[in-house]
């Protein structure tokens, strides 16, 4: 059927497609880990928006990161089950087991550094300034990541890996960047 004019061309919203595409990965990387775990040196780097009316973390978290927070699954982490429209896990904040249910629909960055791969979601609603900031902020995360610089850090879960497990990190390979940002497919 070509040339039908109804079809106006916001109705075929590319940028959402690939966007649920892309959340797919996410998700099938979580159902991995919670039916083998994570291999080698993959660890995940989760951030999400707190205030999204279907997040439920504790009040305590919700209070002390009232936009966006950050969660690293690596070492510790338990009850991971993985859904259609989200997941829910149990991590260790500061020794205190905490359980969370995040949809994807609130994840605005998945990375797994162990592997130089990182992954935006719906981050610029069109500011293409905006846009570049996020962006840079991810490529600097891959690029300089120290997990050593996260150990004392309360933002994330499960940063408190033995002087062994982190030695071992500091040898990971390097690999070029598999950054996907949506951009690439949004209309200029």
């Amino acid at each position: 059927m070509s040339g039908n004019n109804e079809i106006s061309e916001s109705e075929l919203r590319y940028d959402h497609m690939v966007e649920k595409a892309l959340l797919n990965v996410v998700r099938e990387s979580l159902e991995y880990a919670a039916e083998n775990g994570l291999p080698g040196d993959h660890h995940f780097y989760i951030t999400f928006k707190t205030a999204q009316e279907d997040v439920i973390i504790p009040d305590h978290l919700k209070a002390r990161y009232p936009g966006e927070m950050t969660i690293i699954l690596q070492y510790q982490f338990w009850d991971l089950e993985v859904g259609k429209d989200g997941f829910s896990i149990t991590l260790s904040f500061s020794d205190v087991p905490e359980r969370m249910s995040i949809p994807y629909s609130a994840i605005v960055a998945f990375a797994d550094p162990s592997v130089r791969f990182g992954l935006q979601f719906d981050i610029t609603n069109g500011d293409s300034e905006e846009f570049e900031e996020e962006l840079e902020d991810l490529e600097d995360l891959l690029e300089d990541f120290d997990e050593e610089g996260f150990e004392g850090s309360d933002t994330i879960a499960n940063a408190d890996a033995s002087p062994a497990e982190r030695a071992a990190k500091k040898k990971q390979a390097e690999s070029g960047d598999n950054i996907v940002t949506l951009d690439t497919f949004r209309k200029k």
